[in-house]
């Protein structure tokens, strides 16, 4: 593929060049570029971030990924990596603070994952459990590119499990002490995204549905079951 292609695609699936651009040491920025790797042997796909460092190239895991097509897992390794902040992952040397600024901030960003997060299978089993069957990590809607937890097509039902530090939940997110612009910027960013996500696919006629991580899974999937079969209170 030539290099310009290379190139749009990676700006497609980052959702714009600006969200490519990592600051080095010198001041300026670089493109990073996401890098899928398929070990010998392996099923299993990998998603790499890269970026050049002088005459270096530099690389991070960012998360599997097992979308249908090329174009799918790219942007779900675009959504990780964004998402967990590792578009900021260069400071400069002579800092020695670390871009998670906190030691709640560092265990969020290494728990977090795109997918089968232990609330995610947790409510997978409990809904499976009452007989509804379901797609997991999907495409709502065409052209939207959000994909949700669970989708139960038939219904029209869309399900986003949202974990409480980088969706803001009421009840348990703090705002970060050190550092407190970028990640208050962050968090509010995907509480509008969030929102825009909800208008655009019940205006498409589907129904949204969000649970929180910190949700009994049970009572969620009951409350799930609910909508999926039209049962009312």
């Amino acid at each position: 593929m030539p290099a310009s292609k290379r190139a749009e695609e990676q700006d497609k699936a980052a959702g714009g060049r600006e969200n490519r651009l990592l600051p080095t040491d010198s001041g300026r920025a670089v493109l990073a570029s996401i890098y899928l790797r398929l070990p010998p042997k392996s099923r299993r796909l990998y998603a790499y971030l890269r970026w050049p460092e002088g005459r270096k190239t530099r690389e991070r895991y960012v998360c599997q990924v097992g979308c249908e097509t090329r174009e799918e897992n790219l942007a779900q390794a675009w959504r990780q990596a964004l998402s967990i902040g590792l578009i900021s992952l260069q400071r400069p040397k002579k800092s020695t603070e670390s871009w998670a600024a906190t030691p709640a901030v560092r265990s969020v960003m290494r728990a977090n994952r795109a997918r089968d997060t232990r609330p995610e299978i947790a409510l997978r089993s409990a809904v499976h459990a009452l007989g509804l069957r379901y797609r997991v990590d999907r495409q709502p809607l065409s052209g939207l590119r959000r994909r949700a937890d669970l989708v139960f097509a038939g219904p029209r039902v869309a399900v986003f499990v949202d974990g409480c530090f980088w969706h803001g939940c009421p009840e348990h997110y703090r705002p970060s002490t050190r550092n407190s612009d970028f990640w208050s910027g962050k968090i509010e960013g995907n509480r509008k995204r969030d929102a825009e996500t909800n208008e655009r696919l019940r205006a498409a006629g589907w129904t949204v549905i969000r649970v929180w991580e910190h949700e009994d899974p049970q009572h969620a999937a009951k409350r799930i079951a609910k909508i999926v079969l039209g049962v009312g209170d």
